[in-house]
């Protein structure tokens, strides 16, 4: 009977997956590709905000005092930033990054006591790092304009894709076929299995996008598939590890089947940093 609840539970959870995912596909689609960058803007801007509420709230869970508001404020800055074009220097990211640590002194100062003031720091400075700046890159992406670059949209399009497919391979394969446990004490139901589908899953991708990349060799589409298809699973790996600390399964409830939107997320905050270096490098 307890078997038979099990799996009633899990075909729930995989048809609210399944839902939610279709929807989310759908209106990916649309915003990159139909409606304008001021709306990719937006909804990038609202996703790192929800993003990072959902970082600093795991973090507080742990009893760590950071400054939660004043992070997530300076955290939407960087795509917006990035859509106007706010560059004061040259190497202004080097700039935001100083501007960000005395910022954050600063409110340290204001504080009636020291307790946990470097975890408090560091733990904010982080989460800007981490979610903010990396996963702005798809800004950075959409909005690349050289003629002998594929329009921006198919790039973001292209990561999604590699990314997001790789995570459908890795999750089904895992769940069907996954025998061996990938890293137990970070995540016990990834399997070895799960992660080698994933890989297989991404590389496909990558070579099948060859269909709306026709200016994009296959030697470079492999080598993206197989550096994103790593990097994506490094970058779920490390937010599991982040939420394993957290004593927590997901880092909230906000999508059904899918949980937060640093779940949705994680699998991209280190490949979108590498497809944009490797296109401005590789690519040209």
């Amino acid at each position: 009977m307890t078997g038979q609840k099990d799996n009633n539970h899990n075909n729930n959870n995989l048809a609210m997956r399944l839902i939610s995912s279709a929807l989310l596909i759908l209106f990916v689609f649309f915003t990159v590709m139909v409606w304008p960058n001021w709306f990719f803007c937006t909804v990038l801007t609202v996703m790192i905000a929800l993003a990072l509420n959902e970082f600093y709230t795991l973090v507080e869970k742990k009893g760590i005092a950071i400054f939660k508001i004043s992070g997530i404020s300076i955290g939407i800055l960087v795509p917006t930033s990035i859509f106007f074009a706010f560059e004061p220097t040259k190497g202004w990211e080097l700039l935001f990054i100083i501007a960000v640590l005395l910022t954050i002194f600063i409110l340290q100062f204001t504080r009636s006591e020291s307790n946990q003031a470097i975890v408090g720091v560091s733990t904010t400075t982080f989460g800007i790092l981490y979610i903010s700046w990396t996963f702005s890159f798809l800004m950075k992406l959409k909005l690349i304009q050289q003629d002998s670059l594929p329009a921006g949209g198919l790039l973001v399009a292209f990561l999604l894709l590699v990314t997001k497919v790789g995570d459908i391979g890795a999750y089904f394969i895992g769940t069907y076929f996954g025998k061996h446990s990938l890293i137990p004490r970070i995540s016990p139901k990834k399997s070895v299995e799960g992660a080698i589908g994933g890989f297989i899953f991404s590389v496909a991708a990558a070579l099948i996008s060859k269909s709306f990349l026709p200016s994009v060799s296959l030697y470079h589409l492999l080598i993206l598939g197989c550096l994103l298809g790593i990097l994506a699973q490094i970058g779920d790996l490390s937010a599991s590890l982040i939420k394993r600390d957290s004593q927590v399964k997901d880092s909230a409830n906000l999508i059904p089947g899918l949980g937060g939107v640093l779940d949705l997320v994680d699998s991209i905050l280190f490949t979108a940093p590498t497809l944009y270096f490797y296109a401005l490098k590789f690519l040209r």
